[in-house]
């Protein structure tokens, strides 16, 4: 995979969190293909420095900065960085994230906490240290838009039975979109959200897994179960994915804001 002759995001820098594997890979790669010079945050170092690798390989400018999006100082210290080694600082992806499966009777609060801590601090702290360094910078004043791409879900248009607070996290972070897409318009800044459905990644493998040891399904079956739902005929991968969150990059997304766009192959009409 080489660079784009296009190359819509040529001197633009983006930063995604949990870019060490499945869907935070492939948008980084994606990005990279299309110009951007990428920061791979994730709290594991092993699978960035793979994909700093491959950004490399692919003609972009990679740096690697392991972070928990959880801890707000992190997030900040992870975009400071960015912007300092890459030289500006254009884009936001906060695609960190983790589920979790199971009976909302039986949730405890240090599951919810750390779900919430993940999926909804992450991506707010994201917001914050994003803002923050599009102004610090003077993007706008240089008329740059600065984009800011949220992870959601389907399950953050539709509640599933057995991901009730994982659903809650998703519908969340859509009121988190279109609250900072309205505040922050006047700076010059974009704020979307992807909202992926069944895609064939480490984490559906745990979902999937989870569901068997609850519901007694064959591991497998419930991967395939949902994915027979898809109108299009077959499971999503990360690089379904990833197209998406490059378009709202890119300068065809410029007048686009508030929204969580549903890339899921027809499983969730909205």
């Amino acid at each position: 995979m080489t660079r784009s002759i296009a190359a819509p995001l040529i001197d633009r820098v983006a930063l995604v969190t949990g870019a060490g594997r499945g869907i935070g890979r492939g948008i980084a790669l994606e990005l990279a293909r299309l110009g951007a010079d990428v920061a791979l945050v994730d709290v594991a170092a092993d699978g960035i420095s793979a994909v700093a690798d491959e950004v490399a390989e692919i003609g972009s400018k990679a740096i690697t900065f392991v972070a928990d999006v959880s801890d707000r100082s992190q997030v900040f210290a992870a975009v400071d960085h960015a912007a300092s080694a890459l030289g500006g600082f254009d884009v936001m992806v906060n695609n960190a994230g983790i589920a979790l499966v199971g009976p909302i009777s039986e949730v405890t609060p240090q599951e919810l906490a750390r779900l919430w801590a993940i999926n909804v601090d992450g991506v707010l702290w994201g917001i914050q240290a994003a803002v923050a360094k599009f102004k610090e910078l003077g993007n706008k004043e240089g008329g740059r838009i600065s984009k800011i791409i949220n992870a959601s879900s389907i399950a953050g248009h539709e509640g599933f039975a057995m991901l009730g607070p994982y659903s809650a996290t998703k519908f969340a972070v859509r009121a988190l979109t279109q609250s900072a897409a309205k505040e922050h318009a006047v700076d010059g800044i974009t704020v979307n959200a992807y909202c992926p459905g069944v895609v064939g990644t480490d984490m559906w493998v745990e979902i999937d897994k989870r569901f068997a040891e609850l519901t007694g399904a064959a591991e497998g079956e419930t991967f395939e179960k949902f994915a027979a739902t898809i109108a299009l005929g077959r499971a999503e991968t990360p690089d379904d994915v990833a197209g998406f969150v490059a378009y709202l990059a890119g300068p065809g997304a410029d007048y686009m804001t508030g929204q969580s766009g549903l890339i899921d192959g027809g499983m969730v009409y909205r």
